[in-house]
Order: structure tokens, then sequence, then C-alpha cells
């Protein structure tokens, strides 16, 4: 309490001019309904979703929850051949052939494991006259569509419920709902495209039940090996012209704890009325608003930014199952969803996570971690099994319960994808210092990843140690060609990483003994491969030579942070050489997530305005009207030769993370405040960007001079600042001792310390 009441009068005397919430500029809004279902206006709570859109005469609500899965084992993947040296046997034949048919065909051709959907509920609307606007309120989380007949619709999902709420007003003809099943029976048109998606009827579900009573729908269905789940509505007339209603899903599997059915829930709902949870719904939207601002000049990326922050804010909560491919918005197109809607660890759920340390979002980020830590037990059977090893290895390609389901073997079964999830371990310690999650989650997972790659890596005639046979997403796609016989310099930064945090974790528990083992290890690890130009290469035999859209080879510069732009004039050659060349070849071959990650790299490169640049383009090319990323250009204007859409999240969440690099950074052991931001950005501000070490950092720039930087301590500790002023004073200081050096500041500070600096003369 102390703490935040001493946060609350910090921030008062503070002078910045971002909000603590969205304004209006920010909302979605349209004069029509979307006409097709990845273009519906966005809601969720985490664990269920909804997007809001027009079907024919009807107001259609996709309503889905993240559990709802079909989890059979992946058809004839599990064989005496699923193994890592059976796979090293056919590279080294040079003949895949059996390699794909085992471990590639299974996931293209079967229609399950799979993500599937809830159901679909929809009102007539044929007679409630013209759509005059429809409207996503950012800061509330609620979307009101008006008509020129004076009818309102307002629907939002409760931010800690498993309820959705509408409420119809001047309503003036019988109110009739209607819930849609999905189509499990029927003719299959299977195609082996993972990426449209195959019917859902493939799945041979018996068609499951939709009993309808007195203003009450209920649908259950059955999926695969007992799983259930069920979707329920319930609506009452609270006048003459106003109806209330609420939704639920429930899911249940065999042995796992029961929840309670959304009948029951529904019922219950009901009863508090619309008006009694919203006001709960808001009170957690206000919250989560205050957690981060931002303002900047470039009107597109601000709207973006908040767009991706209400996304995220929608789609990732402690406790519920974390971002997968589409989150709580599954495919309603009567298939399964892009890509299964799986969890993809080689690139897709890593970036989704990106924006919530820097943006203050950290209990958020721990639905990601949970995840991870409730499928230890799994990952080791697979570990054991595919690699022969202790310790600790992840599928690339998962299921909700993190068994593997195949794929592009070099990506869906590559020996350091749990080495890049450890990143996300790491820096959720960082940025929050909670020594408790250090010691029983972010050492462990770390140590045990350590563990699995100490015992697999081999050493080369010259003593150092290398994979037996190395990838880098998705360099070669599938072909022989993208198994390599030296280690990428992809393999070699997250295992490098590994080792780097595992010394740096245990010596922080003061276990002397582990950090030495791990630094003598670490020791046996090449350098990176990088030609005479100083650019870093897909792998020794190979530097970059093509348009890709996966930035694999540069994982060393970010994410990771191990070639930092701070170490000198070597390294910086070599970031700013390596990103140059990715630009020479061009985007052609790049998809939205691309021009993201760019963003990302420049900012860590310092070059605001080819961050800014990279930002803007997938902002205005890559994304639907309602912001979703659809992968391919959509403007056909030459930023990509993709142009499909199949829908995707993780683009969406690295652009937010990009602006934070633009903004703040903090890796290199010390807070830099706008450190890549273009030079015709004269005035923009942020509040309470968290930095690492567990700091809020706020800072005010007016014509072209920052004015104003606050830092408040949230657990003590020392960091440092790097000066952004010529000449400055301390503002207000508390709990903190300054000392300055060399073009910073170093703060000493008490938990709960702050200080406010600001430029000029006091």
């Amino acid at each position: 309490m102390k703490k935040r009441v001493v946060l609350f009068l910090f921030c008062c005397i503070t002078t910045f001019i971002a909000k603590a919430q969205p304004a209006v500029q920010h909302d979605l809004h349209f004069t029509s309904l979307p006409a097709k279902w990845d273009e519906g206006v966005p809601l969720g709570n985490g664990l269920m979703g909804a997007l809001v859109w027009q079907k024919e005469n009807n107001i259609r609500f996709s309503l889905d929850r993240a559990d709802l899965w079909d989890l059979r084992p992946t058809k004839d993947l599990q064989r005496e051949e699923f193994n890592y040296k059976f796979v090293q046997e056919q590279v080294k034949k040079k003949d895949l052939t059996l390699v794909r048919k085992y471990f590639e065909s299974p996931y293209r051709n079967a229609p399950a494991p799979s993500k599937i959907p809830g159901a679909a509920l929809e009102f007539g609307i044929q007679n409630w006259g013209k759509v005059l606007s429809v409207n996503l309120s950012l800061k509330d989380a609620l979307c009101e569509v008006k008509w020129d007949q004076g009818i309102v619709l307002k629907t939002f999902i409760h931010a800690t419920q498993p309820v959705g709420w509408f409420r119809i007003e001047n309503l003036k003809s019988e109110f009739v709902p209607h819930l849609i099943a999905p189509k499990y029976q029927g003719n299959i048109k299977a195609t082996g495209n993972t990426v449209g998606g195959d019917d859902l009827a493939g799945l041979a579900y018996k068609q499951g039940s939709v009993v309808e009573k007195d203003h009450l729908i209920i649908y259950d269905q059955e999926g695969w090996g007992g799983f259930k789940y069920q979707v329920s509505v319930k609506w009452k007339k609270i006048d003459s012209s106003t109806i209330e209603g609420v939704w639920s899903i429930s899911s249940q599997y065999p042995a796992k704890k029961v929840n309670p059915l959304a009948v029951n829930v529904v019922t219950r709902h009901i009863q508090n009325g619309y008006a009694v949870d919203f006001r709960s719904h808001l009170a957690w939207w206000e919250k989560f608003w205050h957690q981060s601002a931002i303002t900047v000049p470039d009107v597109l990326l601000e709207k973006q930014w908040y767009l991706e922050q209400y996304k995220f804010g929608s789609a990732a909560r402690k406790g519920a199952p974390p971002i997968s491919l589409q989150a709580v918005w599954t495919a309603d197109n009567g298939r399964l969803p892009p890509w299964k809607g799986d969890y993809h660890h080689d690139l897709n759920t890593q970036l989704s996570y990106w924006p919530a340390y820097s943006a203050n979002h950290l209990d958020e980020a721990m639905g990601y971690i949970d995840h991870m830590e409730g499928n230890k037990a799994n990952y080791k059977r697979y570990t054991k099994m595919y690699f022969g090893t202790d310790g600790l290895a992840v599928p690339g390609v998962t299921t909700l319960d993190g068994t593997e389901m195949g794929g592009w073997s070099q990506y869906s079964l590559s020996p350091t994808v749990s080495a890049w999830l450890g990143h996300h371990y790491y820096l959720q310690w960082r940025y929050s210092m909670d020594r408790k999650f250090l010691k029983q989650k972010a050492y462990p997972w770390i140590k045990e990843v350590a563990k699995h790659l100490e015992q697999l890596s081999v050493k080369d005639e010259k003593g150092l140690r290398k994979l037996p046979i190395s990838s880098s997403p998705e360099i070669n796609d599938n072909e022989l060609s993208a198994w390599f016989d030296q280690t990428t310099n992809y393999d070699l930064s997250v295992m490098r990483f590994t080792f780097t945090a595992a010394i740096e974790l245990a010596s922080e528990l003061g276990l002397a003994d582990e950090a030495s083992h791990w630094k003598q290890v670490l020791s046996e690890f090449p350098d990176y491969a990088i030609t005479t130009n100083n650019e870093l290469m897909f792998s020794p035999t190979m530097p970059y030579n093509q348009s890709h859209r996966h930035f694999s080879h540069l994982m060393a510069i970010q994410p990771l942070g191990l070639l930092k732009w701070e170490d000198g004039e070597k390294a910086q050659s070599i970031i700013k050489n390596s990103i140059a060349i990715v630009d020479k070849f061009g985007p052609a071959y790049w998809v939205g997530y691309s021009y993201s990650w760019m963003g990302n790299l420049k900012a860590r490169a310092k070059d605001g305005e080819g961050a800014a640049k990279d930002l803007q383009i997938f902002a205005k090319a890559f994304c639907s009207t309602n912001s979703f990323h659809l992968n391919g250009d959509q403007t056909k204007s030459g930023y990509s030769k993709f142009q499909y859409r199949p829908f995707t999240l993780e683009g969406n969440f690295a652009f937010a993370a990009g602006l934070q690099e633009m903004l703040l950074q903090s890796y290199a052991g010390f807070i830099e405040i706008m450190p890549a931001v273009p030079i015709e950005w004269k005035d923009l501000n942020f509040k309470t960007l968290r930095a690492e070490g567990a700091f809020l950092v706020s800072a005010k720039r007016t014509g072209g001079q920052i004015e104003e930087v606050s830092i408040f301590a949230e657990k003590g500790g020392t960091t440092k600042l790097k000066l952004p002023f010529k000449t400055w004073f301390i503002a207000f200081k508390k709990d903190v001792a300054v000392s300055v050096k060399d073009g910073f500041v170093t703060l000493n500070c008490q938990p709960g310390a702050s200080i406010v600096l600001k430029n000029g003369y006091e």
C-alpha cells in the first residue's frame, strides 16, 4: 500500500501529457458492420473471445474459448523412428523421403490435433434499418452498434469472468436469437492445406444438440476422447424495448478439474444484470490501461500501438491458455483455423509476448510462463523419447497440453526451442526482480535446458561444441539444404544465451559451483559466423543470400541482446551491416511480422527513421480493417510477394514491442530514453514503461529536447540512466542516492524510491 501511495504522489508531480487511457481517436470505428469473420470487431478476456460482424441479414458473434481443442495424438507420428538420431541418419544419406513421410505428412494430412471453434450467436437485423456506426471503445472494451431506427447494441466480454454480454435498446420487434453450431458433419473436402484449413467435418464428431427453452439456448458438443464443451445463451426483457443477454462457453476434459457448466454460468450472471457486470469489467480495464501510455506524433503508429495493447489485454491473461496463432478468435468459416491454430514456438508465441515486459504487463505475461510450467512433464517425456537426453526440450509445434504435432522437422522438432522460450523466463525475472520467480521457475527452466543442450551437443576436431545437425527457422524451408552440418547462428545464439543466463542466474542465487560449470560449457562454443564485411551469416557455410521472412540469424542482436550496439565499433559494424544486407536483398518474401521484427532490430541499431518506416509499412499494408495481422501485403504495393490473408497475431504484438524499443531501452545494463526516434519527432512522451530491474520510467520530449525523466524503483536496487540532457537538475527525489560519472547517473534506490530529473537549471 505504501509503495502505491508513493507511486501515486510521484506521478502527480510529473508533467506528462500521455494519458493513462486510450482516447477516442484510437478506437475502431466503421460505418457498416464487417462482412468477413477475420474483419470482425474483436472482444476477449484471454479465455473467451468473440468477433462481431454481419453474415447475410444477421449480426453474428463468432464465439470462442481458448481451451477448445481436439487433443488426439497426431496419427502415426510417435513411431519407432521418431527420434533425433533417425533424422541425423537420413540427413547423412541425403534423403529426407522418410523424414517427410513420418514427421511432416501426419501434420499436413490429419485434421487433428487442432484448435476448434465454439459456436456463433446470430440476431436477425433485416428490420433494424441502416447501420449508422460501429464503434469499439478500447478504453471500455465495449462494442457499440447504432442503426438509423434508433436501435443500439452494446456488447462486451467480461474482463475476468467467462461471460459475454449484449444489451439491445429501442428494439421495436420481437427478439429471436439463434445459436449456430459448427458443422462437424457433412461432405469433407480435405486439401492438406494447413494454411487455409481443412473442413471441420474431417474431425468426424457426432453433431451436438441445440436445445431451446424459454429465453435460454444450450448447445452441447462432444469431441475426441471424452472432451466436451457447452455453449449457452440466456436473455431477458428489461422493458418493452430493451433486451439484456449473456452467453458463456464451458469445457471439460476427462480426469481434469470440473469447470462450471455454461448454462449455470449464464443463469447466475443474468441475475447480476448488465450494468453490475459492466462496472467490474471496467475496473479491470481501467487498471490495465493505467499500466502504461504513449504519445507520438505519428497518428498511424500511435493508434496501432493502442490497438495492439487492447488485443494483448483481450488475448493474454494469467490463468488462461497463452496466445496461440489466433488466440481467442478461431476461424468462423466452417474450416479448421490456419495452421490448426496451434502453438508455433519457432517465432509466433515468442513475438506475441515481446511487448508485455516494457509495456508493464507482467501479470498478463505469466499466462505464457504458467502454460510452459504446466506442461513440463510432457516436455520431459518428449525430450527423453526424441532426443534421448535429460533436461528440457520443447517441440516447436504443440497442442494445448504441449504435445508434439509434427511438421517440418527442422523446426517442429528443433533441439533449441526451449532455449528461446527460456528467454521469456529470463525477461520475466529481469523486469520483475521477483526472487521467488527466479528461484522456483526462471533458473530451474534455464538449468534444465542447459542440461539438455550440454548432453546433446558434441565437440568438433577443434574441441568446440556444435549440434550434430542444425537449422535456422525457416531457411530453405523443408529442403535437405535446410539442415546444416555446422551450427547455425540461430542455434548458436540461443544456446549461448542459455549458458550466459545460467551463469548469471546461478550466481544471483549464490550457486557458485553451478555458475562455474555453465561458464566452462559456454567457453566451449564458437563465435558467430560473420563475413569479412561484418555481416552475420545463416551458418559458417551460408551467408545471407535471399529475401526471407524469418530473421533467425539475427537473434543475437534482438531479442537476445548478446551483440549490443553499446559494445563499441566492432559490434556496431556487425549490427549495421547485418541489417543493411537484409534490406539490400529486400522484402519480396517477407510477411507482416518481418516488418515488425525489423522495426525492433533497427531500434536496437538506434535507427529511428528506419524503425518507424518499417512499422508504418506493417500498420498500413499488413493489417485487416480490424487491425489483425494478415501476413500478406493487403495493398499489393510491392511490400511482399505474399498477398494472402491468413490471420495470426505475432506481427501485431511485435509491432508494439518495436515502438516501445524506440522509446525506451534497458537491455544493455542501463536505461536509455528515446534511443531510436526519428529526428522529426519533436514532441512525444510516455508514461510508466518498465525497464529491466523493475524500474518504471516516464519521459517527455518537447521541441526535439527531452524535458523530463522520472523513475520509480518498484523493488529498489541500483540502475544507471544515460543522461539525455546537457544541463539538468533533480526536481524530486525520495529514497535515492545519486552519483554522476561519464554521462551516466547512477541511482541507488530503496524499494519504492523515486526521482524526477528535468532539463535546464533549477
